[in-house]
């Protein structure tokens, strides 16, 4: 039985119970919740929930940060989102996302104007390599230019800036913002501003590298986004982005095509 075989049985155990589905549901509503946040309104004992959230946990479907004394719970689409590539991309996916738009414009249609909060963005994913090789791919311009089309370029000293300049030699800069924390290897956190002509306070991306023998868990967080549009966008990002670092990790180059030219998945 290979890795992948015994990952997808995990998923899919997880997702074959109607108390675990809910919770997902619950945190694609409003992700980031405690355990007592989550089970507010359900019927459920926190040991029981405790349990269904292990099972989540160990299938990568739900990632736990720590924030102090509190454990932030944060959907992980990665599993989900394998599973839409290996067994539905490339079938029928045009008609599957023409029914897909129109009862999710239904959907919006049957929703209340009353503004709601963007959630956070969790992505996570495991990689072959050691906590210094991923902290390098990270803040190293020249392999950010060679996974991500564009260099990094800092000196990552806390209160430093930061530039996300395109490799094409063109000098242009399409992200900028501030270190605002680095502890080489394992954590590093940045403001994130692709707007800086709009008057907004920028988003926050943190980068979490946690090493297990020869392996790295690689979580990106990324919060205080402005809009829906700027989640939905770079709900699409950083899994292709993380895709390609990766490949770059685990193979020495990156995908022999920038994923993130491929078509949404979901439109």
């Amino acid at each position: 039985m290979t890795l992948e075989t015994t990952t997808a049985d995990l998923v899919f155990k997880a997702l074959a119970d109607s108390t675990r589905r809910l919770l997902l549901d619950r945190l694609r509503e409003h992700n980031g919740q405690t355990l007592g946040e989550l089970c507010a309104g359900l019927d459920m004992a926190r040991q029981s929930a405790t349990q269904h959230l292990d099972i989540l946990e160990r299938a990568n479907l739900v990632t736990v940060v720590r924030r102090g004394r509190e454990r932030l719970h944060y959907l992980n689409p990665a599993p989900i989102h394998q599973i839409q590539e290996r067994w539905i991309s490339g079938f029928d996916k045009p008609r599957l996302q023409a029914i897909s738009a129109i009862k999710r414009q239904a959907e919006e249609y049957a929703m209340t104007s009353e503004p709601t909060s963007v959630p956070s963005y969790v992505y996570v994913t495991y990689i072959r390599a050691s906590p210094e090789q991923a902290w390098r791919a990270l803040t190293d311009a020249d392999l950010t230019a060679r996974y991500w089309g564009h260099a990094n370029i800092s000196d990552w000293q806390p209160g430093s800036p930061w530039e996300h300049q395109r490799a094409d030699g063109s000098g242009v800069v399409d992200v900028a913002g501030h270190v605002i924390r680095a502890e080489p290897p394992t954590r590093l956190v940045i403001t994130f501003d692709d707007a800086p002509d709009t008057p907004r306070e920028p988003s926050v991306v943190t980068f979490l590298v946690e090493p297990h023998l020869d392996i790295v868990r690689l979580t990106v967080t990324h919060e205080n986004l402005a809009n829906q549009a700027m989640f939905n966008g770079i709900s699409r990002g950083w899994p292709a982005v993380l895709a390609n670092l990766k490949s770059l990790l685990e193979t020495g180059e990156a995908l022999p095509q920038a994923p993130w030219e491929m078509s949404p998945a979901h439109t």
